[in-house]
């Protein structure tokens, strides 16, 4: 068995219209890559990422026999695609090619994005419904954080938990003391990267005052030395290559830590995670694919969580159909670009702060630090904020060409 061909279709794929408008103003318009490959024995495999492999990644696999690509330390997307393809050829799920299995049904938890606490109460009763009991967001000094909290605080169902993440820190705030007021939510579930990646000692201090459970997302020394070193109390691996992800989950398990995957993307991509964590015998914290925020994808099959979990496929391969029509529909979309737009922010004592968002720089949203032009923020500070489209108005021209020259604009109420 061979792979004679690869199918690359780049499609671009809606928002669930109720949580389009923030993640259009963080992001824009989503894109992902959709690989299709087929061998001379009549099957045919899937795999998805984010922008296109180089054509020279995807010869590789061309010619290949797919067992050739066990532990792939390739590509996660065509390694993908090869794994179910071997569990197609070999009549078994693809959790088996990893060994023998852990666990039927996989934790998942849900996204989205910093923005108005109304937003996040919509979020948690939206995704409660769906089936999820965990819900992650990337804090921003853009809005007061205890006031998110509160707002989803009172609308949650029991059990439903929040999963805070700090993106590596970028505020004055004093992260033992923060951690500790949100600890008594009874909506807080876990801390992730709440220092910056290099303060091994730091976060090993942290884990001894903090009441929650410390998540490590980003590893200075290779999610090796500060494993052994005690840094978190649960390690996470983002869109890790499969072989890699395999040698990470033995140190883990070595190491009797619970662990996830947050790999972006579609059923395809939840599919391969839960089929990974199956197999992996410390993977049982809640994973993150993003998949309940699209409102397409290009597979028959759902994979949408019964209490927070997701039952593992049971099908020959990943246990996914291709849905032809959907994958057409998807390549012909046509979204148009988000354009730059203002933040618009106003502080209790009547303040109000003004800075350029970029959609294709989201990480200004979460870390406002690494620009340079705004003042020390924090995640307390009594802000809210409206996003400021441009409606043709002079005034908006006025303040979009003041901010370009000053860097952001700061005014007394």
């Amino acid at each position: 068995m061979h792979v004679v061909e690869i199918e690359v279709h780049e499609i671009t794929v809606p928002y669930r219209d109720w949580i389009a408008y923030p993640l259009d103003h963080y992001y824009g318009p989503t894109r992902r890559t959709v690989y299709v490959a087929h061998t001379d024995s009549g099957l045919s495999g899937l795999g998805e990422g984010g922008s296109a492999e180089p054509q020279e990644v995807i010869d590789q696999y061309l010619g290949s026999n797919p067992f050739e690509w066990i532990g792939d330390e390739t590509s996660l997307a065509l390694g993908t695609a090869m794994y179910d393809l071997m569990g197609q050829a070999a009549g078994v799920p693809v959790y088996q090619l990893f060994g023998q299995k852990y666990r039927s049904w996989i934790p998942v938890g849900a996204w989205t994005v910093s923005t108005h606490p109304d937003h996040m109460a919509e979020a948690v009763l939206r995704y409660a419904d769906l089936g999820y009991t965990w819900l992650k967001y990337h804090l921003s000094p853009f809005e007061n954080v205890f006031d998110q909290t509160a707002a989803m605080q009172e609308v949650a169902p029991p059990g439903f938990r929040v999963h805070y993440d700090f993106t590596m820190h970028g505020t004055d705030d004093h992260i033992p003391d923060l951690l500790a007021r949100l600890a008594e939510y009874p909506i807080a579930g876990c801390f992730e990267d709440a220092l910056p990646p290099g303060d091994i000692e730091g976060y090993i201090d942290l884990r001894k005052r903090s009441q929650l459970p410390i998540v490590l997302h980003h590893f200075p020394l290779g999610a090796t030395y500060e494993v052994l070193m005690g840094a978190a109390d649960i390690y996470m691996l983002g869109h890790a290559r499969i072989g890699d992800a395999q040698k990470k989950a033995g140190l883990f398990a070595a190491a009797g830590k619970p662990f996830m995957l947050q790999n972006v993307g579609g059923a395809i991509t939840r599919a391969m995670v839960c089929h990974m964590m199956a197999a992996f015998p410390t993977a049982t914290f809640h994973c993150h694919n993003d998949y309940e925020t699209w409102a397409a994808d290009v597979v028959a099959e759902r994979l949408d969580p019964v209490n927070g979990f997701v039952r593992v496929p049971e099908q020959p391969g990943l246990g996914l159909t291709l849905d032809r029509e959907a994958l057409e529909r998807l390549k012909a979309l046509k979204l148009p670009a988000k354009n730059r737009w203002i933040i618009k922010s106003r502080f209790e004592n009547g303040t109000r702060l003004y800075a350029i968002a970029d959609p294709a720089h989201s990480i200004f949203m979460v870390r406002p630090d690494r620009s340079r032009n705004l003042p020390p923020m924090s995640y307390a500070a009594p802000i809210a904020t409206e996003y400021w489209d441009d409606d043709g108005s002079k005034e908006y021209r006025a303040m979009f060409a003041r901010i370009e020259r000053e860097g952001m604009v700061l005014e007394r109420g």
